[in-house]
C-alpha cells in the first residue's frame, strides 16, 4: 500500500510540474507579446525611398482646441536632397509647416514657404522649439494613446502616409527618435 501511495504522489507532482511549466510558458508568451507591442508604440518609423520618417507624434488637445502640433524626424540616406512640400490629415481641415524661433528676445512662429529641405545624407528634426507641423481647424481632438494618420508629400520621393502617436497634454518629447 505504501508503494502505491508513493507512486500516486509522484504522479501528482509530475502533473503539477507540467501544469506549472505550461503556465510559465503562457506567461512568457504574453510578456513577449506585450514587450513587442510596446516597442511598436514607442518607436514607429516609415520609409519612402531614401527617406526615413522617425516616430511621428503629437499631443492630446483640450476640448475645443482648434490646433495641434506634429513632430518627427526625417533622415535622408540618399545622395540628393529632397524637400517636404505639403501635409494633409483627416484630423484637420489644413496642415502647415511652421518654424519657431526667437528674434530680438521675442518668440516668433511663422509658416515655412517653399517647403523644407532635407539635405542629402542629413537629418531634419521637427520638434517643439523649431520646425513643426500645425494641424489647424481640428475636426476632432487627438486623444492620448490613439494614433491618427497624415500624408507627407516630398518633391522627389512623393507621398507617404504616416501615423502620429498621441502623447498626453503637456508631455515631453519622446526620447526615442530612430
Amino acid at each position: 500500500m505504501s508503494h502505491s501511495f508513493r507512486a500516486a504522489a509522484s504522479s501528482r507532482r509530475r502533473f503539477s510540474l507540467g501544469g506549472f511549466e505550461r503556465r510559465l510558458g503562457v506567461a512568457l508568451c504574453v510578456l513577449a507579446f506585450l514587450f513587442a507591442s510596446a516597442q511598436t508604440v514607442l518607436a514607429h518609423e516609415f520609409k519612402l525611398g531614401d527617406l526615413e520618417i522617425g516616430h511621428p507624434w503629437s499631443r492630446a488637445t483640450p476640448s475645443g482646441a482648434k490646433v495641434a502640433g506634429g513632430y518627427f524626424t526625417v533622415t535622408n540616406t540618399g545622395s540628393a536632397p529632397d524637400r517636404l512640400l505639403s501635409i494633409t490629415s483627416d484630423i484637420s481641415a489644413k496642415a502647415e509647416l511652421h518654424e519657431m524661433g526667437v528674434s530680438n528676445g521675442v518668440m516668433t512662429m511663422r509658416p515655412v514657404t517653399g517647403g523644407l529641405e532635407i539635405p542629402a545624407g542629413g537629418k531634419v528634426a521637427l520638434a517643439t522649439n523649431g520646425y513643426h507641423l500645425m494641424f489647424m481647424d481640428l475636426r476632432r481632438q487627438p486623444k492620448e494613446g490613439e494614433m491618427f494618420s497624415a500624408t507627407l508629400t516630398f518633391e522627389k520621393a512623393g507621398p507617404v502616409q504616416i501615423e502620429f502617436a498621441v502623447q498626453g497634454i503637456g508631455s515631453a518629447a519622446p526620447q526615442d527618435d530612430h
